[in-house]
């Protein structure tokens, strides 16, 4: 995805875990920040507290998405996928992507990736890996419109 473009529909999902939303419902709120991880990514597993956190600390003024992204066959076990994401305490809707159809999408190869879009469902900044949460908390700070923390 390029910066500007708009958020793809949420269709595709193998299942949905803690709730389902649609891209109706986020754009037009407020601004969203969809997530990629996978199951079997370490630095995922690693960043999740940062993005807990965020969703925490922004929960009235962030959409926070999570999407299971599978890198290999093991990775497209429901079970296993539940059990992570309560492990982790991933309590935002968690859109299970084992057919890869909003990673295609997106354009994404990445996990962890990142994706900040506007109210207006637009990209604002795109990052991945496990780092950079610093430059992720200034760009969604600038899209909510507050300096920087």
């Amino acid at each position: 995805m390029k910066l500007r473009e708009p958020m793809p529909n949420f269709d595709g999902a193998t299942s949905w875990l803690n709730g389902e939303v649609s891209k109706d419902e986020l754009v037009g709120s407020k601004p969203t920040l969809i997530h990629f991880w996978s199951v079997s990514c370490g630095l995922c597993k690693e960043a999740m507290p940062n993005v807990n956190e965020f969703r925490d600390e922004y929960k009235d003024e962030l959409n926070v998405i999570a999407v299971h992204m599978p890198r290999s066959e093991k990775d497209l076990d429901l079970d296993q996928i539940k059990a992570v994401a309560d492990e982790h305490n991933i309590t935002q809707p968690i859109f299970v992507d084992n057919k890869h159809t909003l990673t295609d999408a997106f354009d994404n190869q990445y996990v962890p990736a990142y994706y900040v879009f506007d109210a207006e469902g637009n990209l604002r900044h795109f990052q991945a890996g496990g780092g950079g949460m610093k430059m992720l908390r200034k760009r969604v700070n600038r899209v909510l419109g507050k300096t920087d923390k």
